[in-house]
């Protein structure tokens, strides 16, 4: 898959059933995952996103058409705040509504371009930022399609990310752990736990799965058993595991990820296990 197309399924596919995935939740549910980023209603949070959609979408098209752009400094703290403050009092379907345009726009913009512009760094980096990572920033309904994206792209890519990295042992410092092999055996460890949720869960959706009682104590244990086992063979453990969560997760009816058990378990274990290691 081409980058292009990565990026225009997250709009058309992730974004496009961000709002209906939300409103599945039960109300206070919904609510305590929106103030646990810091909003107080889901549509501040959806002001958010839409302001940077709005701002970043004009800059790409004007680097992929080679035309000039106000290069600019973010005051992030104000951005956001004046993108809440400018749809706060807006009529709720009207708001719904200019997302969902915004959305379709930004779409139909992204197909128009280029191939050879989504290779270009400036460019990369507004899209990552705009829907790439902030569906990552801002999960708060778990998608098949976001799950299988980060098993894929972002997973698959940690291992080139560290050997290309000039920051390796400030990395490592960071994660508490003397090689990398035992980063990508702390993932998959916890991956078999998610696997024994979403097994369980299939067959009773009313299964809780609560893993290892004291975390830090499994973590040392998971550094333990693996600790005479090389860095190369880890990290062919790492792809076969990776390879194997893939084809669960496909094989899973998106019915799956409205079970609570399931939809926790892959969320924490998955996608925001990712950007806690991330380099």
């Amino acid at each position: 898959m081409s980058y292009k197309q990565r990026v225009i399924d997250f709009v058309e596919i992730e974004w496009a059933g961000y709002v209906e995935r939300f409103n599945r939740l039960p109300e206070l549910d919904g609510s305590k995952r929106v103030r646990n980023q810091g909003y107080e209603r889901f549509r501040d949070m959806l002001a958010h996103i839409l302001a940077w959609w709005e701002d970043v979408m004009p800059i790409v098209l004007a680097i992929a058409e080679n035309r000039e752009f106000e290069k600019k400094k973010y005051d992030f703290d104000a951005f956001n705040a004046e993108a809440v403050a400018k749809y706060k009092d807006w009529d709720e379907a009207e708001f719904l509504a200019h997302f969902e345009k915004t959305r379709q726009k930004a779409a139909a913009d992204l197909r128009s371009m280029n191939e050879a512009a989504f290779e270009d760094r400036r460019i990369q980096g507004r899209l990552n930022g705009v829907f790439i990572h902030h569906a990552r920033e801002h999960l708060v309904a778990l998608s098949k399609f976001l799950t299988l994206d980060t098993l894929e792209h972002e997973w698959k890519a940690l291992p080139a990310k560290f050997d290309a990295s000039d920051k390796k042992e400030e990395y490592l410092k960071k994660e508490g752990l003397s090689r990398f092999g035992d980063v990508l055996a702390h993932a998959f460890a916890w991956w078999e736990e998610g696997v024994i949720a979403v097994q369980g869960a299939l067959k009773d959706p009313g299964f809780v799965y609560d893993g290892p009682a004291n975390t830090d104590a499994y973590n040392a244990e998971i550094v333990a058993k693996y600790q005479g086992t090389s860095d190369a063979e880890l990290r062919t453990l790492f792809e076969q595991k990776r390879l194997a969560l893939i084809d669960l997760v496909r094989g899973l009816p998106e019915s799956a990820f409205e079970i609570p058990t399931i939809e926790n378990w892959l969320a924490a274990d998955i996608v925001e296990h990712y950007d806690e290691h991330t380099l």
